[in-house]
């Protein structure tokens, strides 16, 4: 389980059909083989880290995500699995990324930027205005949403210190809903 607080942003040194490879120097100490690593928001498993962290990926992660769609120097987002002693400080995040959204608008606005972002239909059920939403495995806030659009404001350190400031209209991210909300809907179904 994650909690969405980004503790470092990555780099990808090599990427194939099921393999990532990242310079991740800022946690690599804190990883061991089989360690679980939020990686823009996909729970993947530690492989190797003699030369780099290495996950392997399967082929419905390439297809449900962005991880396939890297390339060598991008930054990927990190975050380590919560131990049980932690802070609490994001929402419930499980690393189980849902879709891709695409990015449709990116405004400057006093001290925030907004990032609109169209996510597929059958996901906006599980998003309320002020609700949390993982975007690249960052634990946002909700500001709006409407039909298929939703908003979320970043603050100049999330922007700084996250690969979200890299993205530009028409990029893909990786979306994750609330679980909670899928939870009570299956507990509700008649």
């Amino acid at each position: 389980m994650f909690t969405g607080i980004i503790q470092s942003v990555g780099k990808v040194k090599e990427v194939t059909k099921e393999k990532l490879v990242l310079e991740a120097s800022d946690i690599a100490s804190e990883v061991k083989l089989g360690s679980s690593v939020s990686v823009n928001g996909c729970c993947l498993t530690v492989t190797a880290s003699e030369d780099g962290l290495s996950f392997d990926f399967m082929p419905e992660t390439a297809a449900k995500t962005n991880i396939g769609m890297l390339h060598p120097g991008d930054e990927v987002n990190l975050e380590l699995a919560m131990a049980a002693s932690d802070r609490f400080d994001g929402h419930i995040v499980s690393g189980h990324v849902e879709a891709l959204g695409e990015v449709i608008d990116i405004q400057e606005k006093e001290n925030s930027t907004i990032f609109t972002i169209s996510i597929p239909e059958d996901l906006v059920k599980y998003v309320v205005e002020k609700g949390s939403i993982t975007i690249n495995g960052i634990s946002l806030t909700v500001i709006s949403i409407e039909e298929d659009e939703v908003s979320v404001g970043i603050i100049p350190h999330t922007l700084e210190n996250t690969n979200l400031k890299a993205l530009n209209k028409g990029d893909r991210v990786n979306i994750e809903t609330d679980m909670l909300a899928k939870y009570v809907e299956k507990l509700t179904a008649k």
